[in-house]
């Protein structure tokens, strides 16, 4: 029951979000014009931009599958496109992208890999994923000050604001994998005060669910220790994944047949919206991501920057938002019948 009620509220909100994001990105607009624009692009440019957005989800899969090998757990690549797809279409519909990894546990179960290990293969994909953003974001920070200036004038507080979080978000996993004891001590004390401060009730669940999460990040760094050139490899590929995303945008710049920006100049300031909306409470970026892309690209798309946001964002959340939700449709059913014709078989 509790679990439905989540279920409405997170679709009530991704609902309220995105008719809030609708308005504020359409409202005033010259809605026909922006069609007609649309309607002129080369769709031809646009096919490989959905074909990226497919390698960006399978990316993912082959680091799954990749880190399972290293377990010496065999499972086949289509399963672990399954997982990915089941991960990046609940991390799109929820806040913070917090639904993905307790549903892809939930598949992984299926295929009789153990919870914590799963657990551990998918934080160490979090950490490298995150990673990605963080090299990015402090890398324009310390050797872009002519491309900020450029371009990131109007949104500097919300770029540094999102380095700052993402930071944060990988120092603090990394202080939790690699220091599980003093990260312990630092998050019972944090309890305490809490409920010092009767912000939460002491609850004896709360504590037994710290300790077994330590224990995860025990293993966790265990794993990275011992597997240090696997770790390079899943870094490399998270790289070429947020890449061929990133890419998507270019594809977009190319179907108007415009000129002027380079390759990286396009996928650097996508880029930058990533790292700046990456940790905000909100499904998918929605509604900031679009705000972002109005201010910072302009001078690259001119007059075309609405119908090249609505196309960007359309090829780079919402196709992956639909193409993986029909991948978490297949694994659904996959699994459905599968378990049917084992009942029929005992």
């Amino acid at each position: 029951m509790r679990s439905k009620k989540k279920v409405i509220g997170n679709a009530l909100f991704l609902a309220a979000v995105f008719v809030l994001t609708l308005y504020g990105v359409f409202h005033g607009e010259d809605l026909g014009a922006m069609l007609d624009a649309i309607r002129a692009a080369d769709k031809k440019m646009l096919v490989p931009g959905v074909m990226l957005v497919i390698v960006f989800i399978w990316g993912e899969s082959v680091i799954l599958w990749y880190m399972m090998r290293s377990f010496s757990i065999r499972v086949k690549k289509r399963i672990c496109f399954l997982f990915s797809s089941v991960g990046f279409f609940f991390s799109c519909i929820t806040p913070s992208a917090t639904g993905g990894q307790p549903m892809q546990i939930y598949y992984m179960k299926k295929e009789k890999i153990p919870i914590p290990l799963a657990t551990v293969i998918l934080m160490i994909v979090t950490i490298t994923y995150k990673l990605v953003l963080v090299v990015i974001g402090l890398g324009v920070l310390c050797f872009g000050q002519g491309f900020m200036h450029q371009y990131l004038e109007g949104i500097l507080p919300v770029f540094y604001l999102g380095v700052m979080l993402n930071v944060f978000c990988v120092s603090f996993m990394t202080l939790l994998v690699f220091h599980p004891v003093l990260a312990e001590v630092i998050l019972t004390k944090g309890m305490k005060w809490l409920e010092g401060l009767r912000f939460l009730k002491h609850k004896e669940e709360r504590c037994r669910k710290l300790r077994e999460s330590m224990q995860v990040y025990r293993e966790t760094a265990v794993y990275l220790r011992e597997h240090v050139r696997v770790i390079l490899w899943v870094i490399l590929i998270s790289f070429l994944q947020r890449l061929a995303l990133f890419s998507v945008t270019y594809m977009v710049y190319l179907s108007f047949g415009l000129q002027g920006a380079g390759f990286w100049e396009v996928v650097l300031l996508q880029a930058v919206i990533s790292v700046s909306v990456d940790m905000l409470p909100l499904p998918g970026g929605m509604g900031i991501s679009e705000a972002l892309f109005l201010r910072i690209f302009p001078s690259v798309f001119l007059t075309m920057t609405l119908p090249a946001m609505v196309l960007s964002r359309g090829l780079g959340y919402y196709s992956q938002l639909l193409i993986s939700a029909v991948f978490t449709v297949v694994a659904h059913l996959y699994y459905t019948m599968r378990k049917e014709t084992s009942d029929t078989k005992s």
